[in-house]
């Protein structure tokens, strides 16, 4: 994810190790927890996570203030758990796709549908992952920003791997790598579940306009005939 990219440890170092969320963000939540979860997503998108207070959560959730304690211990807990899992996901369903041995187009229309996936069905969450990571504490913006490089660096390798067997024309894989990552994660804050269009059809048309993108200076390289 672009924002923040290298604060924490530079790409090519994130890159050497895949991160994995903690058993807490993979674990099933008891059904009050997923409700206290969902709503800290929703207050802290809409008020900001400095703007909501754990007496609004409880109101909003109905229970009484110290019974939050039950489930968490920290209102930065909660916005821990989220954005790890969110990253989880990210690492769960499209880096596989990345590091895999198909062609290079297929794993980019594949990876670009599996994101956007995940920017359509967790828009907020995703939102949160971009802008609240700074209210951490050091430690855990540190792991969750040196994740998403991690997360960033596979793409240029990916990006990097076509480019050495000829199916990438483009001389710069960072460029290419932000280009594409921004361009999804900017498809949360503007695509409609009801709009004329579904995450298939964008997924498509993305890659048609990456894949063009990507290729063109291969093209432009090939001898004349």
């Amino acid at each position: 994810m672009a924002a923040e990219s290298g604060q924490a440890i530079s790409a090519t170092e994130a890159g050497t190790r895949r991160p994995s969320a903690s058993s807490s963000s993979r674990r099933i939540a008891r059904p009050r927890e997923e409700e206290l979860r969902r709503t800290a997503v929703r207050l802290f998108r809409e008020h900001g996570y400095d703007g909501t207070s754990m007496q609004d959560l409880a109101e909003a959730l109905g229970m009484h203030r110290g019974s939050l304690y039950h489930y968490i211990e920290s209102k930065e807990d909660l916005l821990f758990g989220i954005v790890e899992a969110a990253m989880a996901r990210f690492n769960d369903e499209v880096r596989p796709i990345l590091e895999s041995d198909a062609a290079p187009a297929e794993r980019l229309e594949r990876a670009v549908a599996a994101h956007l996936r995940i920017a359509a069905d967790e828009p907020d969450e995703l939102t949160l992952l971009q802008v609240e990571v700074k209210a951490l504490a050091p430690d855990r913006r540190y792991r969750i920003v040196a994740e998403r490089d991690a997360y960033e660096h596979v793409w240029r390798e990916f990006i990097r791997d076509g480019m050495r067997d000829g199916a990438f024309g483009c001389e710069d894989e960072r460029s290419a790598g932000f280009m594409i990552l921004a361009s999804c994660n900017w498809f949360s804050q503007w695509f409609r579940p009801d709009g004329p269009l579904g995450v298939d059809d964008f997924a498509a048309r993305f890659s048609t306009l990456f894949l063009d993108a990507l290729r063109a200076d291969a093209r432009s390289r090939l001898p004349e005939a």
